[in-house]
């Protein structure tokens, strides 16, 4: 494989096809820069950067500019920016503050997650943006409607992946081929169980021509996540999970162990997230240790992951054959 010949390098300017998940709470600056300073694309996440600054709180757009200009301080290389897309006025209102400060750092890769939204799509593209759009639960006719509106690149994602999980029941090895035969001239990147150069390969055998990965960044030098957490997935296995919620499923913490009792006794899944939620969602357990209270999230791949490494050390050991 060579880099100048893939589509997603071109798009980008990066050296290799490989996007760092912005996974939720556990992402921050300097996660972010090692990742492009390693010649992926590394990408600014949900609830990265301080909320309070002595004593006083941080509103959205002054806190991602905040992380933005000390991302921009540690790397001049690409870097990405997530943004949440639905339609809803606090989304939009949300995603056009994140333009705005993703602009004014000289950052113009959005990450959109969730469903195809004309107004965000626009402000993206008046800004000069370049986008990924992910699909929550991706389906070949959602990708269409995101090529047909201007996506550049489309992540086809399985049940396989960490975060919040597709309904439905396609693994990687089936929505990646569905996804790459479904669009017409934008490239695919998979999603879903990739932790290392096995799962690249799987992933461009499938027909996609990038991967999107989070789990295994995890298990970094440089990634914020508590130290507990680290070595519960160096030490864990996929068949360990449970589901707490239909679309999300945890390592077996106290408090999941509970979520999912819960959930068997026929409590309503909108109750058990809201719960988790008003907690603190992903914050508690995975950024500050309080594994007792919160919920450790995680692609099915982890026996795979068996050592803490640097970010260049796992960039490099997943783009291997593009040395």
């Amino acid at each position: 494989m060579k880099t100048l010949d893939n589509p997603v390098c071109r798009i980008f300017g990066i050296r290799y096809p490989l996007i760092q998940a912005p996974m939720n709470w556990i992402n921050n600056a300097e996660m972010v820069a090692a990742v492009s300073n390693a010649g992926a694309l590394g990408v600014l996440g949900p609830n990265a950067g301080p909320k309070v600054i002595d004593g006083r709180k941080v509103p959205t757009e002054e806190r991602i500019s905040i992380e933005l200009s000390r991302v921009r301080r540690l790397t001049s290389a690409p870097v990405g920016i997530n943004i949440f897309s639905a339609h809803d006025d606090a989304t939009r209102a949300y995603a056009m503050k994140t333009i705005a400060a993703s602009k004014a750092n000289d950052v113009n890769i959005y990450c959109l997650v969730g469903t195809y939204d004309e107004l965000i799509y626009k402000a993206v593209k008046d800004a000069g943006g370049i986008i990924v759009h992910r699909e929550l639960t991706p389906t070949p006719e959602s990708a269409r409607i995101a090529e047909e509106h201007g996506a550049n690149i489309i992540v086809a994602t399985g049940i396989d992946e960490g975060g919040m999980i597709p309904s439905g029941c396609m693994g990687t090895f089936t929505v990646v081929p569905s996804i790459v035969d479904a669009v017409k001239s934008v490239p695919v990147m998979a999603a879903g169980g990739i932790n290392d150069i096995r799962g690249v390969r799987a992933a461009f055998a499938l027909g996609a021509q990038g991967v999107y990965v989070g789990t295994r960044f995890i298990a970094s030098d440089e990634c914020p996540a508590a130290q507990v957490v680290k070595d519960m997935i160096v030490s864990g296995s996929g068949d360990e999970l449970i589901s707490v919620t239909p679309n999300e499923r945890s390592l077996p913490t106290p408090a999941a162990v509970e979520y999912h009792r819960r959930l068997l006794a026929g409590e309503s899944p909108e109750s058990i997230h809201n719960d988790i939620m008003a907690k603190g969602g992903l914050g508690p357990a995975m950024l500050h240790g309080d594994v007792n209270s919160g919920i450790v999230s995680v692609n099915t791949g982890i026996s795979t992951i068996r050592s803490i490494k640097s970010v260049a050390e796992i960039v490099e050991e997943l783009m291997a054959d593009f040395y």
